[in-house]
């Protein structure tokens, strides 16, 4: 794949929760992410692999161990052993003080591996290795973390689109580390853990949600997108399984983005920072599909992905939203018949979920597939020779 020049003037920052210190720092920090999982049909989780698409991040950020790219894989029928069933997207972390100060953030993963981050960090486990690491023990470390209100700097630039340039669009303080600086805190990850939502179709038009976790789920929504169409659905509370049908395909993107953003502000987050969060993925979030959306409950955040910043803020929020994708009867449709048909303009539009959505089909392929998949393959692989930003 061709990857873009971009221009870097200074870098960013990344994730954090505060555990311990001198609450009088004042300091108060934002955080948000996604966890994306795939439904497998019958109310599990579909192992997959998130890393096998097309980069939308700018070529300033840093990777774990390039060579992961190749190995992860892109066509059907790979075992699963290579696989992972949760793409931690894009965490950001933000920072308001009333004064300059200095912080040390970290960030454990003991069921995943941090990816992708920016700036860089003063130190990443597992490090770069010629295999694949396990999907375990990751951890990220930022030290000599400066704080400066009221500052502004030239940031990192890039051409071409990604959904990075979006989460800066609030009104958070500059973050310097060493001679890079940002708006914020940037990492991703993969991981195996089980989230406490699953969901599965039990007719043409009927789903049954359950929630697994201790936890209520605070919102709950069931999207879709059919050619242009929309449709959700808003369950508050959730609690154990709950049937329902599929929404009518009668509502507006204006309407959901107003009930997502309300939803987020209410957990925590400024108003700036929950348009930030859709903004960055609204082309995502909306594209054509069904998913549903799920207000994940702080206190798995916090076990799954604990985060320490010395000293530790006076305020922390942690708002993360869970994204489960599931093959609609519909998709199901339109998947099998491109197969059939090799019509690749169509299976282009599944991205990344195709793979695992192929296996949950089964379909015989038309000869033409095989070698739209290759292509994919060598896409991904490409990944890795990535050129360096000019600077």
């Amino acid at each position: 794949m061709q990857f873009t020049k971009c221009a870097v003037a200074v870098l960013l920052a990344a994730p954090v929760f505060g555990s311990g210190g001198n609450p009088d720092a004042g300091v108060t920090v934002h955080e948000w992410g996604t966890f994306t999982t795939i439904a497998d049909g019958a109310g599990g989780a579909e192992p997959w692999s998130p890393l096998n698409s097309t980069s939308d991040l700018p070529c300033f950020v840093e990777r774990l161990n390039g060579v992961a790219y190749k190995l992860m894989p892109v066509a059907p029928n790979t075992p699963a052993t290579q696989m992972v069933t949760v793409r931690m997207e894009t965490p950001v972390l933000y920072f308001y003080s009333p004064r300059k100060t200095t912080l040390s953030v970290s960030v454990d993963f003991p069921k995943g591996l941090i990816t992708e981050w920016y700036p860089a960090a003063t130190k990443v486990s597992p490090g770069r290795q010629v295999n694949l690491p396990p999907v375990r023990d990751g951890r990220i470390e930022w030290n000599g973390v400066e704080i400066a209100p009221g500052e502004n700097a030239a940031l990192p630039r890039a051409n071409g689109a990604s959904h990075y340039f979006a989460a800066r669009n609030t009104d958070s303080d500059l973050v310097r580390i060493g001679k890079q600086q940002e708006k914020l805190i940037f990492y991703r990850g993969v991981a195996d853990f089980a989230v406490p939502l699953s969901a599965r179709f039990t007719g043409e038009r009927s789903l049954e949600i359950r929630n697994s976790g201790d936890d209520p789920l605070a919102l709950v929504v069931v999207f879709e997108n059919r050619g242009g169409k929309i449709g959700y659905r808003v369950l508050r509370g959730l609690r154990g399984p709950t049937a329902i049908e599929t929404p009518a395909l009668d509502g507006t993107l204006d309407g959901l983005q107003r009930d997502l953003a309300d939803a987020l502000v209410a957990q925590g987050l400024y108003r700036k920072e929950a348009d930030a969060m859709i903004a960055t993925w609204r082309d995502s979030w909306f594209e054509e599909g069904m998913r549903i959306f799920y207000l994940v409950p702080r206190a798995l955040v916090d076990r799954e992905l604990p985060v320490r910043i010395q000293p530790a803020p006076a305020k922390m929020a942690r708002v993360f939203v869970g994204r489960e994708e599931i093959l609609s009867p519909y998709m199901r449709v339109r998947l099998t018949n491109a197969l059939s048909q090799g019509n690749t303009q169509t299976l282009d539009g599944f991205g990344r979920f195709l793979a695992p959505f192929m296996q949950q089909v089964r379909a015989n392929s038309a000869p033409p597939v095989a070698d739209y998949l290759a292509a994919k393959a060598k896409q991904a692989e490409n990944e890795f020779y990535q050129p360096t930003c000019v600077r």
